[in-house]
């Protein structure tokens, strides 16, 4: 593939279309791996788990993209940042892994392409639930359809997707204010759900089937994908600065953010999400 020193819509296309593609080249094995007896390894704690299914997925995403597209680079969950090429391509290859270990259907493939700081391509394969979301600079697509991101105004009514508060947050933030913050969110809305997957919360807010989004310690390859499909689904994603970035940092690389449908309104949402930031900036100083 030949790629212009100015990036146009169509060449964006093609990314997506080879991004797709390598999700789809590691979707049956990891299909026959789920539910299957498998081997669980822990990274930073046991709460952080990793399969053999996820080092060799991404190893086979690499593969594949670099073959397709020999102007590659890449930043993945286990493989860690690697190559010199033009285009970067975040890899998360099974996002919600503690998911796909313990036989619960929630997780997916992630690959975002970034040229430049910006993203220009996006991918989220949802094997069992048999979904593709999709996006481009020309626009988004939940499987051969177009996608549209449409939420609830009213707050009281509306869905929001979010883990808060972790095993993490809870030390971070303090026991009791962090379970405050979370008994805020259940009074508020209708619904607060755990997904398990950061890359599908924010896939489902792109396609309507959640009002909004939020999370506190996301990686590039968990999100980069998802950034562009609900941005160019109609939805919004705003970026948390939690401490460790500043106003220049591309969205992509926060780790935290606040995403809404299309239309929806949540305020609760937001502001619980701004004490977050601040809290965890004034400790840093």
């Amino acid at each position: 593939m030949r790629l212009s020193e100015r990036f146009d819509p169509q060449e964006s296309c093609e990314l997506r279309l080879a991004a797709m593609s390598a999700a789809k080249s590691v979707e049956v094995q990891l299909k026959t791996a789920f539910r299957s007896n498998m081997e669980i390894e822990f990274k930073s704690d046991h709460r952080d788990v990793v399969t053999a299914h996820d080092k060799s997925a991404e190893k086979a995403i690499c593969e594949h993209l670099l073959a397709s597209v020999p102007d590659s680079s890449f930043v993945g969950e286990e493989g860690g940042d690697w190559g010199s090429g033009r285009i970067k391509w975040f890899i998360d290859p099974i996002d919600g892994t503690a998911n796909f270990a313990r036989g619960l259907p929630n997780w997916c493939i992630s690959i975002g392409a970034v040229f430049e700081d910006r993203i220009i391509a996006g991918v989220i394969v949802d094997p069992i639930g048999c979904n593709v979301f999709s996006a481009d600079l020309i626009g988004a697509y939940h499987n051969n359809t177009n996608l549209k991101s449409t939420g609830i105004r009213d707050e009281k009514l509306s869905t929001i997707l979010c883990s808060y508060p972790s095993a993490q947050d809870l030390i971070k933030d303090g026991s009791n204010t962090a379970l405050e913050r979370f008994g805020e969110l259940v009074e508020t809305f209708s619904a607060v759900r755990r997904v398990g997957s950061a890359a599908l919360n924010l896939a489902y807010v792109a396609a309507g089937w959640a009002d909004g989004a939020a999370n506190f310690s996301v990686n590039a390859w968990d999100i980069t994908a998802g950034i562009l499909i609900l941005r160019q689904a109609g939805g919004h994603f705003f970026p948390l600065n939690m401490g460790f970035t500043d106003k220049h940092t591309p969205d992509y690389k926060h780790s935290g953010y606040v995403a809404l449908a299309n239309g929806a309104d949540c305020p609760k949402l937001i502001s619980i999400a701004m004490e977050i930031a601040s809290q965890r900036r004034q400790a840093k100083v």
